[in-house]
């Protein structure tokens, strides 16, 4: 067993330094690296898995280092073929995503109405504005119809909006019509969300 953890870490250890050379070249917003830019070889997937609580598993072991996992959420990328992965100038591995990426643990919420604004913060790290660059959208899924907001971060990475903080969200909604028909919205930076339709929201309220 003791063999078994040795080589976790070398690999974990070898995969962050990798990325850490790749992070030096900080061409993006925030300092991210450019990996919409890169384009590497497929090197294959690798055994990381982001679960839908924002944790991240290697080998099955959860990576309890913070500052690593914001090393590797640097350079992820969502390709046109639906998958995520980890790229840098050399290679570029596949890992899975269980939900989003990324999880938006805070919500700052400033004026209101048609001035309303509203920022995220992710647990790596991220700050986005909703709005038109950073849409919000929504998903309704699973027998409970169970209500997921998500908010683009980059690229094709999304947020889901954490439980905790969908609450103060929707709190924020307002009913308005569009199209003919009244729907449950929220607003951001001068941009308006459909959530869902207003009669539906009061189904679910039931």
């Amino acid at each position: 067993m003791a063999d078994s953890g040795m080589g976790r870490q070398t690999d974990a250890g070898n995969l962050a330094a990798l990325i850490a050379r790749a992070a030096e070249d900080s061409g993006g917003p925030r300092g991210l690296p450019p990996v919409e830019k890169w384009n590497p070889p497929f090197c294959g997937d690798i055994d990381m898995e982001i679960r839908a609580d924002g944790t991240w598993f290697y080998m099955g072991t959860p990576i309890g280092r913070q500052p690593l996992v914001r090393l590797f959420s640097t350079v992820l990328r969502k390709d046109e073929d639906g998958n995520t992965y980890l790229v840098t100038p050399v290679e570029k591995v596949g890992i899975r995503i269980e939900d989003a990426p990324f999880l938006a643990v805070e919500m700052n919420v400033e004026g209101e109405g048609r001035d309303q604004t509203l920022t995220f913060r992710t647990n790596v790290g991220d700050v986005v504005v909703a709005g038109p660059d950073h849409p919000l959208r929504f998903s309704i899924v699973g027998e409970t119809n169970q209500l997921k907001p998500y908010i683009h971060v980059r690229g094709r990475l999304e947020a889901l909006v954490s439980r905790a903080v969908m609450y103060d969200l929707v709190a924020l909604g307002e009913t308005m019509p569009i199209d003919g028909r009244d729907m449950f919205v929220l607003r951001s930076s001068g941009s308006v969300f459909p959530v869902m339709p207003a009669d539906e929201l009061d189904r679910l309220s039931r």
